[in-house]
C-alpha cells in the first residue's frame, strides 16, 4: 500500500513577504508472498528468454560463416567487364552467315566474352568496299558501347577454343588469324581475315582507307597504317592446332569474289603499296536504310543495312 504525506510549512523573513513551500512525499511498499514469488517467476522467465535469444543469434553467426566458406555459385563465371562488337562487311553470303552467327554466339559464349555481332551489309549497287563497311561497323560499335572490335569475315569459323577473343589491351592489334594459322594465305604482311583492336586504337589509325572497291587490297594498306602508328601487331602463336584446323574456311566455290583486274583497275592497283593519308574513318560516306535484329538457331545478330556513297572523280573504279 503506497502512502502519500504532504506537509507545509510557512515562514516569514524580516524585510519580505515570501513563503517557503517544503513538500515530502514518502511511500512504502509492501508485497504479498504471492506476489514476489510471481515477481521472481518473471525474472525468471525474462533471463531464459534472453539466453534463448543470445543462443540463437550465435547458431545464426556460426551457420553464416559456414555457408560462405563451403557455398558453390551456381552462375556461370562472370561475364569480362569488356564488350566486344564483332564486325562483319557483308554482302549477298546468306548461307555462310546462317552458319557463322549461331557459332560464333556459342565460341564467344564459352570464352564468357560480351559481345554484339554486327553484320554491315552493303545495299547500293557500288563494288564491295569491305574497309568502308568496317569504319561504318565501328561507329555502330561505338554507338553500342563496345571497347574493343574484331574484323571477321564472314567465311571464317573459329574451331579451336584456344584462339582469344578476349580484351587485347590498348595499344595492341592482335591478328587472329596469323600465316600459322590461316587456312590460305601465309604471307608475312598478310593481316586480313580476322583483326581485334581496341575501338579507341582504331580511331588512332584512322580506320581504313575507303579508296578499295572490289576484294582485296585494302588490307595491305592497313598494314602501312599500323607500321606508321608505332602500335604494336602481335599474332596468334603457340596453338596445339595448325593452318588446317584452327579456323574452318566455309566460302562457298559459287561465290564469285569481285577481284581488281591489274589491267581494268590500274589507279587502284598503283595505290596499293601507298599509304592514304586522305580517307578513313573520319570522312567515310554512306547512309543507314535500317537495322534489324535476326535470329539464327538462337543466336540474335544486328543486321545494318547501308548504301555507301562513291565519289567517281575521286574513285572512278567504284562501279563495275
Amino acid at each position: 500500500m503506497l502512502q502519500r504525506g504532504i506537509n507545509v510549512q510557512a515562514s516569514k523573513h524580516p524585510g519580505s513577504a515570501s513563503c517557503i513551500c517544503e513538500l515530502r512525499a514518502t511511500s512504502q511498499t509492501t508485497l504479498s508472498p504471492d506476489a514476489m514469488k510471481l515477481k521472481a517467476r518473471l525474472i525468471l522467465s525474462g533471463i531464459i528468454l534472453i539466453s534463448l535469444l543470445l543462443c540463437y543469434l550465435v547458431v545464426l553467426v556460426v551457420l553464416d560463416m559456414d555457408l560462405m566458406t563451403d557455398y558453390i555459385d551456381p552462375r556461370p563465371p562472370q561475364i569480362s567487364i569488356h564488350k566486344l562488337c564483332v564486325i562483319v562487311p557483308y554482302r549477298d553470303r546468306f548461307e555462310e552467315l546462317r552458319e557463322f552467327s549461331p557459332h560464333m554466339s556459342q565460341f564467344l559464349h564459352n570464352q564468357n566474352v560480351s559481345h554484339h555481332i554486327l553484320i554491315i551489309n552493303q545495299t547500293d549497287s557500288l563494288r564491295f568496299n569491305r574497309a568502308s563497311l568496317i569504319n561504318v561497323g565501328w561507329n555502330e560499335a561505338d554507338r553500342l558501347g563496345c571497347d574493343y572490335m574484331v574484323m571477321n569475315d564472314v567465311d571464317l569459323l573459329p574451331i579451336n577454343p584456344e584462339v582469344p577473343y578476349n580484351f587485347p589491351e590498348v595499344g595492341i592489334i592482335r591478328h587472329i588469324t596469323s600465316p600459322e594459322y590461316h587456312p590460305k594465305y601465309h604471307y608475312e604482311k598478310f593481316i586480313g581475315g580476322i583483326l581485334m583492336l581496341t575501338l579507341r586504337d582504331y580511331k588512332k589509325l584512322n580506320g581504313m582507307s575507303n579508296k578499295y572497291w572490289g576484294w582485296g587490297l585494302e588490307d595491305d594498306e592497313f598494314y602501312l597504317r599500323v607500321v606508321d602508328s608505332k602500335l604494336n601487331l602481335t599474332r596468334v602463336s603457340g596453338l596445339s592446332t595448325n593452318s588446317t584446323n584452327t579456323f574452318r574456311h566455309i566460302h562457298g566455290p559459287k561465290r564469285k569474289r569481285d577481284y581488281t583486274p591489274k589491267k581494268k583497275d590500274m589507279k587502284q592497283w598503283e595505290i596499293k603499296r601507298k599509304r592514304d593519308h586522305e580517307s578513313g574513318l573520319r570522312n567515310v560516306r554512306y547512309t543507314i536504310e535500317n537495322r534489324r535484329l535476326i535470329d539464327f538457331s538462337g543466336s540474335s545478330v544486328t543486321v545494318i543495312n547501308v548504301a555507301l556513297y562513291c565519289d567517281m572523280s575521286w574513285t572512278p573504279y567504284c562501279k563495275s
